[in-house]
């Protein structure tokens, strides 16, 4: 049996990285797939994608990046502003990213998967919640076999950007 292929939608570096480790253990062909409109600044953005190619690199994988569109994330989530971190913006933001994300999947003939699940400051349940729209969304809960430790290992030894919020501006507060 060959390699199955995935769409990895990645948040940031310090997040896919154990994810990518567990994902290629497993023997799955991985593409990388950045998209994060969420974010605030389009610095911000360059700023985490930096790492996002070192991992690239490292794992010597393809990375595809969604161009950055914080105009159309900020209609989306309009009116839920104020909401706080985990409230009710958080699942829209996740359908919009992983939207994106199955749109290329589906364009490329794979599933998807997204790092969003290795946080512990995301609901795993809310993310799949999300992803359950599209059939070929791959439920894959990464926070699972310590795989935040992992990530964050991988991300100290690779010397990743390590942000210390989401990425919207909402989340700051």
């Amino acid at each position: 049996m060959g390699k199955s292929g995935l769409l990895l939608h990645v948040c940031c570096a310090p997040c896919a990285a154990g994810c990518v480790e567990r994902l290629i253990a497993e023997d799955r062909e991985v593409t990388l797939y950045f998209s994060n409109s969420n974010i605030a600044t389009e610095e911000e953005f360059a700023r985490r994608l930096v790492s996002v190619e070192a991992l690239a690199r490292i794992f010597r994988l393809p990375l595809e990046v969604d161009p950055y569109d914080h105009a159309a994330w900020l209609e989306r989530v309009a009116g839920l502003e104020a909401e706080p971190e985990k409230g009710a913006r958080c699942p829209v933001c996740f359908g919009f990213s992983l939207e994106r994300a199955a749109r290329r999947a589906a364009e490329l003939g794979v599933g998807f998967a997204t790092t969003l699940t290795v946080s512990p400051h995301k609901s795993s349940r809310v993310i799949f919640e999300a992803g359950a729209r599209w059939e070929h969304f791959e439920p894959y809960d990464f926070k699972k076999r310590d795989g935040f430790r992992r990530s964050r290992e991988l991300a100290r030894q690779y010397e990743f950007y390590m942000q210390n919020f989401c990425g919207c501006e909402f989340s700051l507060r």
